[in-house]
């Protein structure tokens, strides 16, 4: 049996107020793709379906048609958990109705421990789904003392493991924090204070533990206890990141593969870094302007609307930055103090920018009498 794990599509996600609903759309039918030329036999998705527990329509749409894809024209079946982000009652309706097309979402804590059986070829494996608990929801649906993230986890693993068959391969999904990952900025925190991570050995005992809310593909205390990561890159803090699905292959015996597949996005998220001449003539040679960007501006004088420039040639520049421009100013702080005080250096500095030339004697000379008269009649007015 194959299976594709994936998590977090976070389907209606904005990145710095653009929509990227036509880029998972775009990667999403990437997917269906894999699932077509690696013969998958089941999706599992590991939360975070949705980025917000009240989805936009053209989300709930997206999903629709993805599932449409794989259930009814293929056949696949597909098990989902909801995440923090989703709302796990509304995600939730209908799952015992769509269990016969294939469809088994599993959002009710309460049952968290009956498994799904898929069997496929005369091979019968067990998924056990976790949807997101956090403490407060374990103690007072299970009446234990669960007082953290780590405690309210292991024991429903713990509860898992009574459940299982144990001659048959058993796989277990989890939306959690599991410590020691690699967290990226687009992740929301579970819980404030830090107190969020599960611990990955109560995990260790099963075939393939797939996991969803950190969006770095990773793995910890094992290959086969792993996140699959987000099929796109959310934040800047992920530029470096390799998104896809991962493959797991599972035999009457247990796991004998497991592979990464690389995603492509239509436009990259990427950094650019130099100074604002320098990047604007290399756009001309750039393959891919339309990519989002975070620009890092090395330049360390004052510049007018470089997001202005920089957008002419490169439309999709979503962040700038200016450490060029700190570091001057900690470099010199005697000129950041003369800036300060002298309003007619302010004044050449900008007209210079403005015109690309300095004043001349005569201009300097009324700009002064005219800062002067201001300045005197703002005393008197005092």
């Amino acid at each position: 049996m194959r299976l594709l794990h994936t998590a977090d599509w976070h389907l209606g996600r904005l990145f710095h107020n653009v929509s990227l609903l036509d880029e998972q759309r775009h990667v999403l039918n990437q997917l269906i793709d894999i699932v077509d030329r690696e013969a998958v036999d089941a999706v599992l998705i590991a939360g975070d379906i949705y980025d917000r527990s009240v989805p936009p329509a053209s989300a709930i749409k997206l999903l629709d048609e993805v599932l449409v894809a794989l259930c009814q024209t293929r056949g696949v079946p597909v098990v989902m958990i909801s995440g923090n982000h989703d709302g796990a009652e509304r995600l939730g309706f209908g799952a015992r109705h769509l269990r016969q097309a294939g469809l088994h979402i599993l959002t009710d804590l309460s049952a968290f421990d009956v498994p799904v059986m898929l069997s496929v070829d005369g091979c019968e494996v067990d998924i056990f789904g976790i949807p997101y608990a956090d403490p407060e929801s374990v103690r007072s649906l299970f009446k234990v003392d669960a007082r953290d993230f780590d405690a309210a986890h292991r024991y429903l693993v713990e509860r898992i493991e009574h459940a299982r068959r144990p001659k048959r391969p058993t796989v277990l999904m989890s939306h959690c924090f599991v410590a020691g990952a690699s967290a990226s900025d687009s992740e929301r925190p579970l819980s404030l204070g830090g107190a969020e991570s599960v611990a990955w050995e109560p995990m260790q005992g099963f075939d393939y533990v797939a996991l969803g809310h950190l969006h770095g593909p990773q793995q910890r205390g094992g290959e086969h206890v792993r996140y699959s990561g987000s099929p796109l890159k959310y934040s800047f803090s992920e530029v470096s990141q390799r998104k896809g699905v991962t493959l797991v292959d599972i035999t009457p015996e247990g796991v004998t593969a497991i592979r990464h597949v690389d995603l492509h996005p239509r436009h990259e998220v990427r950094l650019l870094e130099g100074e604002l001449d320098a990047l604007i003539e290399g756009a001309a040679n750039d393959p891919a302007p339309e990519d989002y960007l975070l620009v890092r501006l090395t330049d360390r004088h004052a510049l007018l609307d470089p997001i202005g420039k920089l957008r002419a040639v490169y439309p999709n520049v979503l962040h700038l930055e200016r450490p060029g421009m700190f570091a001057a100013q900690g470099a010199s702080a005697l000129e950041r103090q003369r800036l300060k005080i002298d309003p007619l250096a302010i004044c050449h500095d900008f007209f210079e920018q403005v015109g690309g030339e300095p004043l001349n004697e005569a201009q300097s000379d009324a700009l002064g009498q005219l800062l002067t008269s201001l300045t005197r009649s703002r005393e008197e007015n005092a």
